[in-house]
């Protein structure tokens, strides 16, 4: 019958008619144009933000204990008040200085364990709060004073699945380098099959331009089992990358990463948070089941984006090095 959509296969691997030897992969260098990257980036970092920053994975805000973390230089603390919202603000007592993610919570309030001033969230002499936001899957806090840009009410969010659908794990990690380093990494798909070869096979690269690329990639499982898909890469501002599912299994899923900088270590390096967030669906059936077992499927897919960005941190610190520790 004509107008019909092809029907999905019932198990979403395909067999490799042979498998490749790594250095046999087709090289990809002259692809991977300098300048196309370099321009891409450029485009990103004109985006706006609204002086968000990603702070963490929702689930990693709690109402038992406070969150702490310095985001581009600011010390924050972040907690989940008697409501369960966000609250957050700077993470130094304003007493006399105690840091506060070591503070704990009673009943919502954030209470300083050096002498027990207490904090619920609003502004007090000394202590002002912080806008935050929870999408469902991070947190993100808004600093007007390190982003330096005109403020907006909530951070400029990309497209994704509807948290009720969707299957989410989020990965954290940090790296001597700038967010830029991060962003450029992910704006290179052409080095998947090269450099992960454990993940990556039968990467081409269909569609290369400053706004969007897109490629053709199998995700390896097992021997010559691979999960076949078209992948495309954006950035919407600054700090993010967005991987999107066009075609193929899980088509609609979405793998956004943020680079959150952190402030410089004791020798005077940058120190960026990769925060990666997987929000997959399916149209499959049994899909419904796999999102039943979440808890247990999420280390599994962090694990797997660790392995990824254990590979991904070094090629972002060394871009870094290579721009001079970044003065260039």
């Amino acid at each position: 019958m004509t107008g019909r959509r092809p029907s999905r296969p019932r198990v979403p691997l395909t067999v490799r008619r042979r498998a490749v030897p790594w250095e046999r992969t087709r090289p990809t260098w002259r692809e991977a144009d300098p300048a196309l990257i370099a321009e891409a980036l450029a485009r990103a970092e004109a985006r706006p933000t609204g002086n968000w920053f990603v702070l963490a994975a929702s689930q990693r805000v709690t109402a038992r204990r406070p969150l702490g973390r310095t985001v581009a230089g600011v010390e924050v603390v972040a907690w989940r008040d008697g409501d369960g919202r966000i609250a957050a603000g700077p993470g130094a007592c304003p007493h006399l200085g105690a840091p506060l993610k070591d503070a704990r919570i009673c009943h919502g309030t954030l209470v300083c364990h050096w002498h027990g001033l207490a904090l619920d969230g609003t502004a007090r002499p000394g202590w002002s709060p912080y806008p935050a936001h929870d999408d469902g899957v991070l947190v993100w806090v808004r600093l007007d004073r390190a982003g330096g840009e005109p403020p907006l009410d909530r951070p400029v969010l990309p497209p994704r699945p509807a948290a009720g659908t969707a299957l989410t794990a989020v990965y954290d990690t940090t790296g001597t380098c700038e967010p830029r380093d991060v962003v450029a990494n992910r704006l290179d798909p052409w080095h998947g099959a090269w450099f992960h070869p454990h993940t990556f096979v039968d990467l081409t690269v269909t569609e290369a331009g400053p706004e969007r690329v897109v490629a053709q990639v199998s995700f390896k499982v097992a021997g010559r089992l691979v999960v076949p898909v078209r992948a495309e890469f954006t950035a919407p501002g600054p700090r993010t990358v967005v991987m999107r599912v066009a075609d193929g299994e899980g088509r609609g899923s979405v793998v956004e990463t943020h680079a959150t900088p952190l402030g410089r270590d004791a020798s005077g390096r940058p120190r960026t948070a990769v925060v990666e967030a997987v929000v997959a669906v399916s149209e499959r059936p049994g899909f419904a089941a796999v999102r039943s077992v979440a808890p247990l499927v999420r280390p599994l897919v962090r694990a797997a984006a660790g392995r990824l960005w254990r590979d991904d941190l070094a090629y972002a610190e060394r871009r870094w090095a290579l721009r001079g520790g970044g003065r260039g």
